[in-house]
């Protein structure tokens, strides 16, 4: 990060010189602009300073930077808040206090998802070591994360009780990870997401699902294959239409719980 600072003094040697001693910097690890050059009055009177602007780079930290894009956003939202920064390794946890709440967190999370998106994004830009930053606010994260598991709580004790799939509203990645989570050790339940961000949504299944399950979804969700199965089971000599209806229950029925 580049910055500077403006110093004056009677030449604009030391006014440099005078910079290079606030900042402990040697006049190789800065450039130099002349802002105003020093003017001598006549017969010494009304004589100008000189101004010096000295230009430096500052390494900062993972947390600086963190702290500095935030204060930016900030500004720009018309929100007055600050910021508590824990570095912790892989993750940095950002914890905003003040301004309004509702206008950082948003309709279910969408815009404190969104800062966290984008200083996750700036913070990790070209960076050799990736970081995670999470943003908090309120304590919405743990408060939310508590809904979403009563939630998912409640869905699979419904789905238990009448044997039927459902499908929840739509949700982002963190929150269907979370659903994922709290549900992946209930029996007889099991989850699967379907269709395209934005609107990618949990299914909320009964049973098991089987690996025959797993390889027909990666197949597209396709209905399993009964040809060999009319090959092998004897063919009636009377009254085919039975077979017909037998056919169509059964892809009926793996439709329904597929």
């Amino acid at each position: 990060m580049t910055k500077f600072i403006e110093v004056s003094a009677k030449t604009e040697e030391e006014a440099v010189q005078s910079a290079l001693n606030q900042l402990g910097l040697t006049r190789d690890d800065v450039s130099v602009e002349i802002i105003e050059r020093a003017k001598s009055g006549f017969l010494g009177l009304k004589s100008t300073p000189a101004v010096v602007r000295v230009i430096y780079e500052v390494n900062e930290s993972r947390a600086e930077r963190v702290e500095r894009f935030l204060s930016g956003l900030f500004v720009k939202m018309d929100i007055d808040a600050s910021q508590e920064i824990f570095d912790e390794g892989d993750t940095i946890s950002v914890v905003i206090t003040g301004g309004d709440p509702g206008a950082l967190i948003g309709r279910r999370g969408e815009t404190l998802d969104a800062m966290q998106h984008l200083t996750n994004y700036v913070i990790n830009k070209g960076a050799a070591d990736r970081v995670r930053v999470n943003l908090d606010t309120e304590n919405y994260r743990d408060r939310r994360n508590e809904t979403l598991e009563n939630l998912a709580n409640k869905v699979a004790r419904k789905v238990i009780k009448y044997r039927r799939n459902i499908t929840l509203d739509p949700m982002n990645a963190y929150e269907r990870h979370v659903i994922h989570t709290a549900l992946q050790n209930y029996e007889n339940v099991t989850t699967y997401s379907v269709g395209n961000e934005p609107n990618r949504r949990i299914v909320v299944a009964f049973g098991r699902r089987n690996e025959r399950q797993d390889r027909d979804d990666r197949r597209g969700s396709r209905p399993p294959d009964r040809r060999n199965d009319r090959r092998s089971a004897p063919v009636p000599q009377q009254d085919t239409s039975d077979n017909s209806i037998s056919n169509n229950d059964s892809t009926s029925q793996y439709r329904e719980w597929s």
